[in-house]
């Protein structure tokens, strides 16, 4: 059974749960939205992508920056219409790293400092110490 062509924009199977995900911008444009876009994507001030455009045109790429330009607006789609996340979304998503290696590194991390804590834990409740004590505790408990 085929499924009728649906827009991969509008359906939410496609959709990528990061909000973050680059979008040409709808708001913030100049000629096709792809300087608002990146400026939307990593937090930054698009006058200042708008600037490195013009200045890596004038100066350093010349027309392979434009080629680039038309590229990236010819496969960026624009921004799903009715996209609103909260301030809290935001924050979040800020915070997740899109570079694998330091993901990864961060979880090794993480999950290495949960085992010492675990295994601190462990000692604590299997040392004889602990069991007195826990013995002084059920004794006052049943006074």
């Amino acid at each position: 059974m085929t499924r009728p062509y649906s827009d991969p924009d509008s359906a939410s199977e496609y959709r990528s749960p990061n909000p973050k995900r680059f979008y040409r911008s709808r708001n913030d444009k100049v000629i096709a939205g792809v300087c608002g876009g990146l400026a939307e994507r990593f937090g930054w001030e698009p006058i200042l992508i708008r600037v490195l455009f013009v200045l890596a045109t004038l100066f350093m790429f010349g027309p392979l920056s434009i080629i680039i330009y038309m590229t990236i607006w010819i496969i960026t789609p624009r921004t799903p219409l009715g996209r609103m996340i909260t301030p809290e979304e935001d924050a979040f998503w800020r915070g997740v790293s899109d570079r694998p290696r330091a993901t990864f590194g961060h979880l090794k991390y993480t999950f290495m400092d949960l085992d010492e804590r675990l295994q601190s834990m462990e000692r604590k409740v299997t040392s004889d110490e602990w069991r007195l004590r826990k013995e002084f505790r059920d004794l006052e408990r049943g006074n």
